[in-house]
């Protein structure tokens, strides 16, 4: 199993992350992004859209992170991180659309104007950052993780971005649930970091 990926890239690392917390064999493909290779003919055939991360299972090709963790939990058989009960697999698709869409668009945005030179707006980004790290502080009250005491590929697929939010600028200290929930993360068996870069807040 190889997972082609881009060390600075959090949706390469949401799917590195539950590969190494699943304690499957893998191997890593560095994409060389900043000479073209996610744009190189041989990566195209992987993935047409040219992006990381793609998992290749001996053959069976999956792109995109959330589909990922998807594959990845039902092909292993753990309910545990992906249940079948109806109403969690609706919540969990929920917060992957969110992972897809407000976190993208949020913290994800932001720290690409830092990190990679950007064209976004910084206010509106950072903005939305906030507006989805509050509601995401709303979310945990009371909760260890998104969905309850365990956690589950949700968590996985919010974790990476909002990690290294002040990367781009966005200030999680006023989020202390937020900040409880990736402590959390961290402790989980077999997680590895989302690798840091001295630049914004966190310089």
């Amino acid at each position: 199993m190889k997972l082609y990926h881009h060390p600075l890239s959090g949706h390469s690392h949401r799917a590195h992350l539950f590969l190494s917390l699943l304690g499957v064999p893998y191997e890593l493909v560095e994409v060389d992004m900043a000479a073209g290779a996610h744009k190189a003919p041989d990566f195209l055939k992987l993935n047409p859209f040219g992006q990381v991360p793609v998992l290749d299972d001996n053959g069976t090709v999956i792109a995109d992170s959330s589909a990922i963790l998807v594959y990845l939990a039902r092909k292993y058989g753990r309910t545990d991180w992906l249940p079948e009960e109806a109403v969690a697999a609706a919540r969990i698709q929920k917060w992957l659309s969110v992972a897809s869409g407000e976190i993208a668009y949020g913290p994800c945005a932001a720290r690409l104007v830092t990190v990679f030179g950007a064209d976004f707006r910084t206010d509106e980004v950072i903005g939305r950052a906030h507006r989805i790290l509050a509601l995401i502080e709303a979310e945990l009250h009371g909760r260890s993780f998104l969905l309850g005491d365990n956690p589950v590929i949700a968590d996985v697929a919010l974790y990476s971005y909002i990690a290294n939010a002040p990367e781009g600028n966005v200030d999680i200290s006023a989020y202390p649930g937020v900040r409880a929930w990736l402590a959390r993360i961290e402790a989980l068996p077999g997680f590895i970091g989302f690798r840091k870069t001295k630049i914004g807040l966190a310089a």
